[in-house]
């Protein structure tokens, strides 16, 4: 089993800054693909950020020069810092991983979701 655990969210005024981050603990041979989406009230989810176990990384158009995705490998963590922040970008930010993991006898991958942090931006 693996378990994703989010942390750093909070209350900000426009402009501000937070950064929020995701540690996946538990059964993990190497993790892929390390994201974040949010999820506003009435909306659907949506991605936010990638970044892939290599360094690539991958925005939303409405972040860019805004967000910046990191992770640490070693920790098995990913960051987003959230820079300039808008009252749109108010929701909740959920930590998404491919988590490469070992059964009996072979590897398997499969997708984890943390349990989300509310990120609200007053105006």
């Amino acid at each position: 089993q693996v378990q994703l655990v989010e942390s750093g969210g909070g209350l900000v005024q426009a402009g501000g800054s937070l950064r929020i981050s995701c540690a996946a603990s538990g059964n993990i041979f190497s993790i892929n693909a390390m994201g974040w989406y949010r999820q506003a009230p009435g909306k659907q989810r949506e991605l936010v950020a990638a970044v892939t176990s290599g360094g690539s990384t991958n925005y939303a158009d409405f972040v860019k020069g805004r967000f910046t995705i990191s992770r640490d490998n070693a920790k098995n963590t990913v960051y987003l810092q959230m820079n300039s922040l808008k009252p749109e970008d108010t929701a909740v930010y959920y930590c998404n991983a491919e988590v490469v993991f070992t059964t009996s006898s072979y590897l398997s991958t499969r997708d984890y979701w943390g349990q989300g942090t509310q990120v609200t931006v007053s105006s």
